[in-house]
């Protein structure tokens, strides 16, 4: 009887401890329900740290190739990389834009616990679109920040390494930051994504198993449809990865509907290197625009910025990470 009333004593200090437990105005989600095989738990996503990370790309100016803001945030971002402890590798090539201009472009790879051979892929792009083209721009010579179109998978995936940098999981890990994205001709579907192209004829060895590209990643009220080539190619991931999503409380985030096709940096992952690779992306299910008003115009700058995308992107990529090294994605 003592026992049994010990038990009931504990079970009702505890609901009333959680019932008198201060609110917080924004929350995080709960993770998913601890692994049964030892597995490393979660990381928490800091989204202030993913946030600083995209201001200060935009601070520095657009990242077009061939520009000092470029040049600067190329150094930038491998002076972090290596700062989080990864084992980093400059591909530096020569690709011919649409209209003749030389791009000089470096994808930018930092590997994690580089001698396993399996490993997993986390990418996005790094340079900004040379110019607003836009039909919802009214100015052509508006400039392009990109804080959406490219900072914010960047920023995502710094914070990711920073994560990783910290709490090691037992898997291999190839964070890379594709070159040469958003120099494209939208007659010309292969003038687009540059550097992923390199990145899938050069892949360093062992290729990652499957592959995460962010794109677009970290405005208010973003909508993660279901991209079609992602579907086509990684069809498993995809499914994980939104269960995943709507089980850590994301699901307004992570939208099981299709969003249509994107010829993105994964389609050439895909289709070239071979490695299933899904697009987390910002797409629309209403209106005339598949894309975010923001998307290639002025407007995409700080403003449109909201650290809650940030952390359900970013949550959801370490959780990916973390369950995939312990078999239970």
């Amino acid at each position: 009887m003592y026992r049994l009333l010990v038990f009931l004593f504990v079970l009702i200090t505890a609901a009333c401890r959680n019932d008198s437990a201060p609110l917080s105005e924004d929350p995080a989600p709960a993770a998913p329900p601890a692994s049964p095989r030892d597995a490393k738990p979660v990381p928490k996503f800091d989204r202030d740290s993913a946030y600083a990370y995209v201001e200060q790309q935009v601070n520095f100016g657009p990242r077009v190739v061939n520009t000092d803001a470029h040049r600067q945030t190329k150094q930038w971002l491998v002076e972090k990389l290596e700062a989080f402890g990864a084992e980093v590798i400059k591909q530096d090539f020569e690709a011919r834009a649409f209209d003749g201009t030389n791009l000089s472009s470096t994808n930018i790879i930092g590997r994690y616990a580089p001698e396993l051979p399996d490993r997993i892929l986390l990418a996005a792009h790094w340079d900004t679109r040379p110019f607003a083209d836009s039909d919802l721009e009214d100015d052509p010579n508006a400039i392009v920040n990109g804080a959406d179109d490219g900072a914010s998978g960047v920023g995502v995936l710094l914070e990711v390494a920073r994560q990783l940098g910290l709490h090691t999981p037992d898997i291999g890990v190839d964070i890379v930051l594709l070159d040469a994205e958003d120099y494209g001709k939208p007659s010309n579907t292969n003038s687009y994504a540059l550097g992923a192209q390199y990145y899938a004829k050069n892949a360093p060895t062992p290729k990652p198993r499957f592959g995460i590209l962010l794109d677009m990643v970290g405005a208010r009220d973003a909508t993660f449809l279901v991209e079609g080539y992602s579907e086509k190619y990684a069809k498993d991931v995809v499914r994980k990865v939104w269960q995943l999503g709507e089980q850590m409380g994301y699901g307004n985030y992570y939208v099981n509907a299709r969003g249509g096709t994107v010829i993105d940096d994964h389609f050439f992952i895909n289709t070239i290197a071979g490695i299933p690779t899904i697009d987390i992306i910002n797409l629309q299910e209403d209106g005339d625009h598949r894309f975010p008003a923001h998307w290639h115009t002025g407007d995409d700058n700080m403003d449109v910025i909201d650290k809650r995308t940030l952390r359900a992107v970013g949550q959801v990529v370490l959780a990916a990470v973390f369950r995939e090294a312990a078999g239970t994605l």
